[in-house]
């Protein structure tokens, strides 16, 4: 047995203390197993470890919720019998340094953890994060990364509905995948990860063992620098068509009544599936290695107890139904061997060959790591981000090069280059695809519909943690609102910098208070999520990113909305109040360069009585289109009704009220709490009293029709035509520029 020395501790990524901490719980010095075993579980990627204390802030029950956090994937009620089972996940680091396997597996990952619970996988969503496309570098990553996703989806036979993009030079080093996945299952035939009963077998099933992403958890709980490139070998390798068949085993086990519990070999594989099982059951679990299916010769115990080698999954079968198991396996052409039984005495026991290689208390590895409170405190920065001087910066002198710029910013541009790789028409689900402000799919066999999106604005969270974590659960929200659908549950995804940082702990602690507040005041229960720390290279640190997935339930699929202009003639009316708020715009970004200033102001109170208004109004059939205002204010979204609908563009002519604000403001200020409607003019009144009566301010702007987009602006002097431009011209800065620059040589 080698030698437990500083510099192989330090390897591992533990500390001195946490390797002491090791030795007591043995009562012994651990093998290289052992000490490889514990430095996956206790790496942040697994433990949780930084973070955990703070994570406990989070609302995470609510009369709907089926399954809170602490399984494989949360699960809320749908009505029926039925539950939607959603989580999302990272997979950052291996697609910095292989983007597609990187991005391909960050897929299966999330399939997986989604099956595990006995639901069918029915849709995914992606958020990505780039540097922006002027660098071949940037352009190679997100081509990448979008072929590995479409590429493990497609293949899959699940749709990839929706998502978001967002281009910042920070990221240019750390691009981030994270990757969210929905299913359905029947409510009272929820699976867990657990290894229930004594003398259970323990089965294996699923692709062979191979050398392939050891210790890619501990790779993903570090930061970058210009060795990076040499871990690609932590970077695993998929392959969807034996996901395929994995899935339709698995699920065929767990409808025949075979199986106590199940869980996924993701992150430090064969270790973090035995121990978390046995963890959660209070019981131990015995391996035999020489039992796993390989596909490479003379793998040392460490490697096979390492491997995040993909479609591999660990199921306990019910005593006596291990060659139903095997049968079934069989049939659907997938590896499959009993390689342990669940025991009494709550250790993990690893042989090789009969002779013991680790013996370790489940609960230690899972359970048991170092909890850590780090110091937090705001960076010294942190108020010259927020101190924008508006008299330094000139009002918009020419809005109509202003809008187009916006426009055929990659930030704001039409993805239609991304999704259109994606097969999101599969399962034959999809009501509304992606290009609106939320996907939606049918539920075979019933009326209704769930809806889904991801949200997150970097910017804001960068000036104000608090407040843009905050805004990303509103507008999640209010997109799912738009799309007509209630908001039922929320997953996050909350991507960091190094958190033995003071400044970027702070950044997290004050992200996750602005979640939990966000989603006490609007009744949204947070039921699955990850943290994702260490996305830093060199010391310099990513945008704090706190993703917001969530889903939202329509009574009925029919009454699904969407976001583009319908008829001409129509009336449109802006819902919400337009305050001068330029702070974190993409309008200051684009046009004058700057990342400063305050976020916009959210009250909480406004925006569910928002909600409560645009849900009523959707629900009787009051409105034609539903639109939030984000990024780039209400010029970007009058021109986005005009452009995204499958059909026919249509354009409007609009006039706002200036009163003594900036013009820049009323046009591309990103005020919160706002939502543009058309509806026939007959329903006008209704539209308007339903506002008053919900206390949301609400004036008719405009009317949908012609070929140009034509606003005014209105002050107590003038009435000025400040944009005037055709649809052909706003289309093609919107629609085509993000393919020009992805495909530029």
């Amino acid at each position: 047995m080698p030698l437990i020395t500083d510099e192989l501790i330090a390897q591992h990524n533990l500390t001195r203390e946490e390797y002491q901490q090791i030795v007591t719980i043995l009562g012994r010095e651990p093998t290289l197993t052992e000490l490889g075993m514990f430095s996956v579980m206790w790496s942040e990627h697994c433990s949780y470890k930084s973070s955990r204390v703070h994570l406990k802030k989070l609302p995470t029950t609510g009369p709907r919720v089926v399954q809170g956090p602490g399984e494989n994937a949360g699960a809320v009620d749908i009505g029926g019998g039925l539950c939607l089972v959603f989580k999302m996940e990272s997979h950052n680091h291996p697609s910095f340094i292989e983007p597609y396997q990187g991005a391909a597996t960050g897929v299966g990952g999330i399939l997986r953890d989604i099956f595990t619970m006995g639901a069918r996988p029915i849709a995914l969503l992606d958020s990505l994060r780039f540097g922006e496309l002027h660098t071949a570098q940037n352009r190679r990553l997100m081509r990448g990364v979008v072929a590995g996703i479409a590429g493990y989806g497609n293949c899959m036979g699940v749709p990839t509905v929706g998502g978001e993009v967002v281009f910042n030079d920070i990221y240019s080093f750390n691009p981030l995948v994270n990757v969210m996945c929905l299913g359905l299952a029947e409510k009272d035939k929820l699976f867990r990860g657990t290894a229930a009963g004594i003398g259970n077998p323990v089965i294996y099933v699923g692709s062979k063992t191979g050398r392939d992403g050891i210790h890619g958890a501990t790779m993903a709980s570090d930061s970058f620098d210009d060795e990076a490139e040499r871990k690609r070998p932590t970077v695993q390798v998929g392959d969807p068509f034996q996901e395929k068949l994995l899935l339709e085993a698995c699920l065929e086990m767990m409808a025949a009544g075979l199986l106590t519990g199940i869980q996924d070999m993701g992150a430090a594989g064969l270790t973090s599936s035995s121990c978390e099982m046995a963890s959660r059951a209070g019981t131990g679990i015995e391996l035999e290695l020489s039992r796993v299916p390989r596909r490479e010769p003379h793998m040392t115990p460490y490697e096979v107890m390492l491997s995040e080698s993909q479609e591999r999954m660990l199921l306990v079968a019910k005593a006596g139904k291990e060659a139903e198991c095997l049968a079934i396996c069989r049939k659907w052409d997938v590896d499959v061997a009993v390689i342990g039984r669940v025991t009494d005495d709550g250790i993990l026991r690893v042989l090789d060959h009969g002779a013991v290689v680790a013996e370790i208390p489940a609960k230690a590895l899972a359970e048991e790591g170092p909890r850590y409170d780090r110091p937090f405190a705001p960076p010294a920065y942190q108020e010259l981000l927020t101190n924008l001087n508006y008299d330094i910066i000139p009002d918009v002198k020419d809005a109509n090069a202003a809008l187009l710029s916006l426009l055929e910013s990659p930030t704001i541009a039409s993805k239609r280059w991304v999704y259109e790789q994606y097969d999101h028409m599969v399962q034959t689900n999809t009501v509304v695809r992606p290009g609106s402000d939320a996907a939606v799919l049918r539920i075979k066999g019933t009326d209704k519909a769930v809806a889904a999106t991801i949200d997150c604005n970097s910017r804001y969270c960068l000036l104000n943690p608090y407040e843009g974590a905050r805004i990303a659960v509103a507008e999640a929200a209010r997109n799912l609102v738009c799309s007509g659908a209630e908001p039922i549950g929320l997953t996050d995804c909350l991507n960091f910098g190094n958190p033995e940082r003071p400044d970027i702990m702070w950044q997290f602690v004050m992200a996750v208070e602005g979640l939990a507040d966000a989603c006490e005041a609007l009744k949204i229960p947070v039921v699955s999520g990850n943290v994702s720390f260490y996305n830093e290279t060199k010391g310099l640190s990513i945008y704090p990113t706190p993703m917001v997935g969530m889903v939202g339930l329509l009574d009925r699929a029919d009454r699904a909305m969407t976001q583009w202009f319908k008829e001409e003639g129509d009336d449109i009316i802006l819902l919400g109040t337009t305050r001068e708020e330029l702070g974190g715009s993409e309008y200051l970004k684009i046009l004058h360069n700057r990342e400063q200033g305050v976020p916009p102001f959210l009250s909480l109170e406004a925006e569910r009585a928002l909600h409560d208004c645009v849900l009523n109004l959707i629900r009787e059939g009051q409105v034609q289109s539903a639109h939030d205002c984000s990024d780039g204010g209400v010029a970007v979204a009058l021109a986005e009704s005009c452009l995204s609908g499958p059909g026919r563009r249509l354009g409007a002519t609009v006039r706002l009220t200036r009163g003594r604000l900036r013009k820049d403001a009323v046009l591309f200020g990103e005020s919160q709490s706002r939502v543009l409607v058309s509806a026939k003019p007959a329903h006008r009144r209704a539209i308007l009293d339903a506002a008053e009566a919900h206390a949301v301010p609400a004036a008719v702007i405009g009317t949908v029709g012609g070929d140009r987009l034509v606003i005014s602006l209105a002050d107590e002097r003038s009435d000025d035509t400040v944009i005037n431009l055709s649809l052909s011209t706003l289309y093609d800065r919107w629609a085509c520029s993000l393919e020009r620059l992805v495909n530029q040589a």
